[in-house]
Order: C-alpha cells, then structure tokens, then sequence
C-alpha cells in the first residue's frame, strides 16, 4: 500500500503540531505520532471506514482530527513465463 500524505494535509500536520506543543511541551510529538498510528491503521481498515463526498473519512481516536482518504486501486497482474507450475 502507498500512502500519500498532500502539501495541504502536510500544512495541517504542521500547525496541529505547533498548536499542541504550544499547550504542553511533549504533546506536540504525541498528538504526530498518534496521527500517523492513525493513518498506519489504513493497511488494515482502508475502505472501512464512512465515505462523505467521495473521500472516507478515519476519525483520530485521540484528537479532534479527522484523515480523509481515496482508494486507488490498480489492476495488476503477475506475468508467468514457461510453463503453469513455475510460481
């Protein structure tokens, strides 16, 4: 899986992280890596969570942050050369 994080939401990251770490030193890195523990649950809950106009969206189980997120999915193949057995 490839997860691309936009400038935009990179921008928002920044600021969320500014905000909290202004409110206590330390929770600034916290309320990132809860973020990002977040966005790294995608590998297994992609595609389960509510869709609202046309992007899921992954609420933070901390913070009052929200992920939004498209699946792309791409259609691929495994080409075998020789015979039906070779893996």
């Amino acid at each position: 899986m490839n997860i691309q994080i936009l400038d935009e939401a990179q921008a928002d990251l920044r600021e969320g992280t500014q905000f909290y770490e202004r409110q206590n030193v330390g929770l600034g890195t916290y309320f990132l890596d809860t973020i990002f523990s977040d966005i790294d649950s995608l590998i297994l809950y992609a595609g389960a969570h509510i869709k609202l106009n046309g992007y899921h969206r992954l609420l933070s189980k901390i913070f009052p942050y929200a992920v939004y997120y498209q699946i792309d999915a791409l259609n691929c193949h495994r080409a075998c050369q020789g015979n039906s057995s070779s893996a």
